[in-house]
């Protein structure tokens, strides 16, 4: 399997904001070399709709509820030392602030089910991030990917040498606490649902969440668990989130599934995140399929 070497954690949470902005404009861009010149303002104002139409479908401007609560975890990262609030504060004031709907999420009871926006996405990966690394599970467990002594220690890996807004090491939180009891059947679940999602930086699943998307995940999907969702209500939410976290991925393979006329809210939530669609090769396949311009102009269509 692949596995990541250390990265800060600034280049990874960068390495994946790509703004929507961009890849709106890039499509833009792709339907203007590409349409024939002799109707090119119609086709141009038709694909043009029809890819705000998509991009509104897999990545909603008012976000998605997520099936759970954050209730006190935030809190409780916090007060076990698995996130430093000074170096959180520290890291978003850089960016341009730090907003009081993120503070309270660190600081306050959150009794209201979590939303995900473009906006706030990366933010939450880096509470579900040390939520995966610091709750006790026995996916990171000695038996697990992790720990396999051919990687040489579970500290090597991105999701954990990455995490810098601990205090002290990270690994002084990795496994440790018990923020979250699952019963035998909802680690059960876990465990199933961990091995069929997917993540286009890599080619591991979640089951090995040797990076901070994967890690995050799994702290998403353990919390799912814990607040009674469902395998099918897993996968679905599992889908969203990615797509927020990989926006371009997404509309790359939400473009292919339209292409075959298959609409993206029919889609299977678990087939778009297992290996053929969402590992990096997998990806790289659907990407290298989507229809390609007509007029000779070599590269294909931007999403």
């Amino acid at each position: 399997m692949e596995h990541h070497t250390h990265k800060t954690l600034e280049s990874i949470v960068k390495a994946y904001a790509t703004p929507l902005s961009i890849l709106a404009a890039g499509a833009l861009i792709a339907l203007v070399m590409y349409t024939d010149p002799s109707d090119r303002t119609s086709g141009i104002s038709a694909r043009a709709d029809a890819q705000v139409q998509l991009q509104e479908l897999v990545l909603p401007a008012d976000g998605v509820v997520l099936p759970v609560t954050w209730g006190d975890l935030g809190v409780r990262l916090v007060e076990i030392g698995a996130i430093d609030p000074e170096k959180l504060a520290a890291l978003y004031e850089s960016r341009g602030g730090f907003p009081d709907e993120y503070r309270k999420l660190i600081e306050e009871k959150a009794n209201d089910k979590i939303v995900i926006t473009n906006w706030n996405a990366g933010y939450l990966l880096n509470l579900l991030w040390a939520l995966g690394l610091a709750n006790e599970n026995p996916i990171l467990e000695d038996a697990s990917e992790m720990m396999n002594p051919a990687y040489g220690g579970a500290n090597r890996f991105a999701s954990t040498g990455g995490w810098t807004l601990a205090r002290g090491d990270a690994m002084e939180h990795y496994n440790m606490h018990r923020l979250m009891t699952l019963t035998s059947e909802q680690q059960e679940l876990v465990d199933r649902v961990s091995r069929n999602i997917f993540r286009p930086c890599c080619g591991n699943s979640t089951h090995f969440p040797d990076c901070n998307h994967g890690m995050a995940m799994l702290g998403l999907l353990e919390l799912m668990a814990s607040q009674g969702v469902n395998e099918e209500g897993m996968y679905k939410t599992a889908l969203a989130v990615n797509s927020y976290w990989f926006p371009d991925t997404y509309l790359t393979i939400a473009t292919y599934m339209r292409q075959k006329g298959i609409a993206w809210e029919d889609v299977s939530p678990k087939e778009m995140l297992g290996a053929d669609y969402s590992s990096g090769s997998g990806y790289a396949k659907i990407y290298s399929k989507v229809a390609q311009p007509q007029q000779g102009q070599g590269g294909g269509c931007s999403t």
